[in-house]
């Protein structure tokens, strides 16, 4: 085997474990903090449970400030607090912060226009039969929403496979790091070319697993 593959071969599954490690993680804390926040948003919106208009524009306005930042500008903004947290703002561990903060508001998103698509004879049934905010929220907005909240989390994994890469080109690790460090930096095209290659696998495997999902919960209704 020629030396060029081999290292190739050596360098790969640690790249890709580094992405796979930052993308489930800041996707776990995504939702931790963007589903809270997205039905929040529905539930205030002037079509929600609770209209609170006021408050709803005021969100609103937050999300989509924190939606229009590039991420490699939302990631430098983000190294003291990385450095406050965890000591570094170097290496994968370092890069979930600024990946779950950039992340959380398109989870937001996702998550508001859901709950929103559910069909409202549903909920004025619901209301009828005297059920809570809370209830309805839980019991039967989540229940209805859950083939495109499925989907939504398959397209913000998706992004965050994106997002990883970016975060190679300041020291982040992954997949990313390798194609720049090893590959762009050293002229070694078939680094670049492995390391793009795995990344176009994983987010193939992504949307294939969210459409199969999303598919059999839908054929569950």
């Amino acid at each position: 085997m020629p030396d060029e593959i081999y290292s190739v071969l050596v360098m790969l599954p640690r790249a890709t474990g580094e992405t796979l490690y930052m993308t489930l993680v800041s996707t776990f804390f995504a939702c931790l903090l963007g589903f809270p926040l997205g039905a929040f948003l529905y539930s205030a919106s002037p079509a929600g449970l609770k209209p609170r208009t006021f408050l709803y524009n005021i969100l609103s306005r937050i999300v989509n400030l924190f939606r229009s930042l590039p991420f490699i500008i939302l990631m430098i903004l983000l190294i003291p607090l990385s450095r406050l947290i965890i000591r570094t703002s170097i290496g994968p561990t370092a890069v979930i912060i600024p990946l779950s903060i950039a992340a959380a508001p398109f989870v937001a998103r996702v998550a508001e226009a859901a709950l929103s698509e559910v069909d409202s004879g549903v909920l004025v049934a619901a209301q009828a039969m005297g059920s809570t905010n809370f209830q309805i929220l839980r019991k039967v907005l989540i229940p209805e929403a859950m083939p495109a909240l499925v989907s939504g989390l398959a397209l913000t994994i998706i992004n965050l496979i994106g997002y990883s890469a970016m975060a190679g080109a300041i020291g982040g690790g992954g997949l990313g790091d390798l194609a720049i460090r090893y590959g762009y930096y050293r002229f070694r095209t078939e680094v670049t070319i492995a390391a793009v290659i795995v990344i176009l696998a994983l987010v193939e495997a992504v949307q294939l697993t969210g459409t199969l999902i999303s598919r059999n919960l839908l054929s569950k209704r």
